[in-house]
C-alpha cells in the first residue's frame, strides 16, 4: 500500500489523480491534499479520502474546515503547502499546483526523499537544478506525470542513457494549428481555451494555444533526462495518439501511445516501476485513419525559439520566461492585451534580462527571478501590441 500526496487536489490532475486511487483502493491511499480556494470540492474529497492534513489558501477557508472536519490537521498557506509534500507517511507526491507556486513545496518534497510525480512542467523550468539536486542529495525521485514526459520516461527505458539519439516531443498544435495568421490579432479568450483534443486548466490551454507549454518541455526535459536542448525536438501531431518518442543511434525510434486519458501517466508515476491491469479506455487501433507528424511553423508560434534560447542560456533565463509568461496569460484572460501580445510581451522581459542572467542555485534564487519578471511583465505597455 502507497500513501499519496495530492498537491492541487481539486484541479484536473488532482481529481484524475484521485479517480485512480479509486481503481486501485488496495493499492494506493491519501494521506494528504493541498488545494487553493475551492473549499466546497475540497471538502468532499476531505470525506471521502479521511486524508490526515490538509493545506488551503486561506486561514478563513481553513477554520472553515476545522470546523467541519474535527480532529483534521488543517494548514493554511505556503506552510501547509510544504507540510503535505513532506509528510512522513507519505510515500509519493503528485505535484500539480500551477506555476511557481508549487517551488517550495517540491523542493521540501524532495528534501524528504520522496517520490515526486511532477505534472507541474514550470517548477523544473524555473528551478530544475535545484529540485533534480535535491533529489540526488536526499534519495528522492522525479517521475513526469504530463503525458510527453512520461511517454519519454517510459521509451527511454529501452535503453542507456548514451544510446540516446534524441527526444521527441509531440504537440496537438492547439487550436490555431491551421488558421489563417492574419487573424490571430482577432483571437478571443472562448477561442483560445477551446483545445481539440485536451481538456485543461485555463492557464495551461493558452500555453497550448501559444505551445509554450511545448517550448516549457523542452526546458522540462533538459533537467529530467539530462539531455542538451539541441537534441530535444518537436514535433506537431494533431490526433495526440503518440504521446512523446525517443530515437536511439542506431536510428530506432520508441513511441509511446495511448488514448488522451491523464489516468494513465498518473498511474504510471504512482505505481511505477510494476505496471498493473488497469480500468481505463484502451486505444482502438483498428480505428486509427492516419498518423500525422509536421514540424513547428516559427511564424506561427514563435514562443517555442523562445524557451529554446532560454533553454540553451540557461541560469535565471527559463525562470524569467516562465514567469513572465504566466503574467502575459494573465493579461490576455483579464481581456488586457490581444493573444499575439502574450509572446510579444514575454520577449521583452527576456531581452530586459538579457545578459544579466544569473545561476539558479536555491529555491530563493528562483523565486527571487520569478518575482522580478513578473513586476517586469506588469509593467510591459502592452499598447503597441493593439
Amino acid at each position: 500500500m502507497r500513501t499519496i500526496s495530492i498537491l492541487g487536489s481539486t484541479g484536473s490532475v488532482g481529481r484524475n489523480t484521485l479517480a485512480v486511487v479509486d481503481s486501485f483502493p488496495e493499492l494506493l491511499r491519501v494521506g494528504g491534499l493541498a488545494a487553493g480556494g475551492n473549499v466546497e470540492l475540497l471538502a468532499g474529497q476531505i470525506e471521502r479520502y479521511r486524508p490526515e492534513l490538509v493545506s488551503v489558501r486561506s486561514e478563513a477557508d481553513a477554520a472553515d474546515l476545522r470546523s467541519r472536519f474535527p480532529g483534521l490537521e488543517v494548514v493554511p498557506g505556503i506552510e501547509g503547502t510544504r507540510a503535505v509534500a513532506s509528510m512522513p507517511s507519505v510515500d509519493v507526491v503528485i505535484a500539480a499546483i500551477v506555476g511557481a507556486a508549487g517551488i517550495p513545496a517540491v523542493y521540501a518534497a524532495l528534501c524528504q526523499g520522496k517520490r515526486l510525480g511532477i505534472a507541474n512542467k514550470e517548477v523544473l523550468v524555473a528551478a530544475g537544478d535545484v529540485m533534480t539536486r535535491a533529489a540526488r542529495e536526499h534519495g528522492g525521485e522525479i517521475l513526469p506525470v504530463d503525458s510527453e514526459h512520461n511517454a519519454v520516461h517510459q521509451a527511454i527505458r529501452c535503453g542507456t542513457h548514451a544510446e540516446v539519439e534524441r527526444i521527441i516531443l509531440t504537440a496537438s498544435g492547439g487550436p490555431f494549428l491551421h488558421r489563417d495568421l492574419d487573424t490571430f490579432n482577432d483571437i478571443s479568450i472562448e477561442a483560445a481555451l477551446a483545445h481539440p483534443t485536451w481538456r485543461m486548466g485555463n492557464k495551461i490551454s493558452i500555453d497550448s494555444a501559444t505551445m509554450m507549454n511545448k517550448g516549457l518541455e523542452v526546458i522540462e526535459a533538459h533537467h529530467l533526462f539530462e539531455m542538451p536542448a539541441d537534441r530535444i525536438d518537436i514535433a506537431i501531431h494533431p490526433q495526440s495518439i503518440v504521446h512523446s518518442m525517443v530515437e536511439y543511434v542506431d536510428g530506432s525510434i520508441i513511441a509511446q501511445l495511448s488514448t488522451t486519458d491523464m489516468k494513465f501517466p498518473i498511474q504510471y508515476a504512482l505505481l511505477y516501476p510494476e505496471r498493473v491491469p488497469a480500468p481505463f479506455a484502451r486505444l482502438d487501433l483498428a480505428r486509427m485513419r492516419s498518423l500525422d507528424f509536421l514540424p513547428v511553423d516559427p511564424h506561427r508560434f514563435p514562443a517555442v525559439e523562445l524557451a529554446y534560447a532560454a533553454c540553451r542560456e540557461g541560469g535565471s533565463m527559463p525562470a524569467v520566461l516562465n514567469a513572465a509568461n504566466e503574467i502575459a496569460v494573465e493579461r490576455f484572460l483579464a481581456g488586457e492585451l490581444p493573444f499575439t501580445a502574450i509572446v510579444e510581451m514575454v520577449r521583452r522581459v527576456l531581452d530586459r534580462h538579457a545578459g544579466r542572467a544569473h545561476p539558479i542555485d536555491s529555491v530563493e534564487d528562483a523565486l527571487h527571478w520569478d518575482e522580478w519578471a513578473r513586476n517586469e511583465a506588469r509593467g510591459v505597455d502592452v499598447a503597441i501590441s493593439r
